[in-house]
């Protein structure tokens, strides 16, 4: 229904599309911007540090085009209108993140998918068929784990009611991190997103073995095969999170 509504106004549509990418963009802009005045970051060239930023910024984009609208959650709960959704013969999930479906995200994801193909065309990497196909798995499993903490999130809202920054901070932050070497940040921060929130499988730990670098926080070599195991392990504690913050709900009472 959303995408139709959306169709109905092609050239709106298309205007906000273009804004989406150009929005979007101006986080890359700062990179180059940046490499306008250094000839590396932390270690890195500019097509690496470009390879990072295209790799998280597309599979942040897909979990943010197919489940960004469960950020709007906390604001059902705090109004009740999570009711009507309950009642409904379809799932809950579905339905949030259903929610006025914005294609305009789509944007992002072109944005992303610019950069990347970009940066591959820039990279001097020795490519191998793993390292070849370790590209659209990494893309596609990032997608996963940043749903997989959109979902929590989700569910966290409806105890904290009002938590929708609380998350970002892990969302959007997390894309924000990842768009840079793991080199320039505190060893703390990094085995926190390496084995606490493990966003670091996003694009840091199979990237840099595609950049013929080591591996963060003191991982083998070997676990940047391990993006989609760790996004099904993952996806399972997202799943429990979500159904008891569901059984939690108690409505608003009127």
């Amino acid at each position: 229904m959303w995408v139709r509504s959306t169709m109905t106004y092609r050239f709106s549509f298309a205007m906000t599309l273009l804004s989406n990418f150009v929005t979007t963009g101006l986080d890359f802009v700062v990179i180059l911007l940046m490499f306008g005045h250094v000839r590396g970051l932390g270690g890195f060239s500019f097509a690496e540090v470009a390879f990072l930023y295209g790799t998280t910024s597309t599979s942040f984009g897909l979990a943010d085009l197919l489940l960004g609208q469960v950020s709007r959650l906390g604001r059902r709960v705090r109004d009740g209108t999570l009711d009507t959704l309950l009642v409904r013969p379809a799932p809950v999930l579905a339905q949030v993140a259903a929610d006025r479906f914005a294609l305009r995200r789509l944007g992002r994801i072109t944005q992303g998918l610019v950069v990347l193909v970009w940066s591959l065309a820039l990279l001097d990497v020795a490519w191998t068929l793993p390292k070849v196909l370790l590209v659209p798995v990494m893309v596609v499993t990032g997608g996963v784990l940043f749903g997989s903490v959109m979902v929590a999130g989700a569910a966290f809202q409806i105890w904290a009611q009002d938590g929708a920054e609380v998350v970002n901070a892990f969302t959007y932050g997390g894309n924000t991190l990842l768009q840079y070497p793991p080199s320039v940040f505190a060893g703390e921060l990094v085995r926190g997103v390496v084995y606490v929130v493990p966003l670091a499988f996003v694009n840091w730990v199979p990237a840099l073995y595609v950049l013929g670098r080591a591996a963060p926080a003191g991982l083998p070599a070997w676990s940047a095969f391990l993006s989609p195991l760790v996004a099904a392990a993952l996806c399972v504690p997202a799943a429990l999170f979500w159904r008891a913050g569901l059984r939690a709900y108690r409505s608003t009472g009127s």
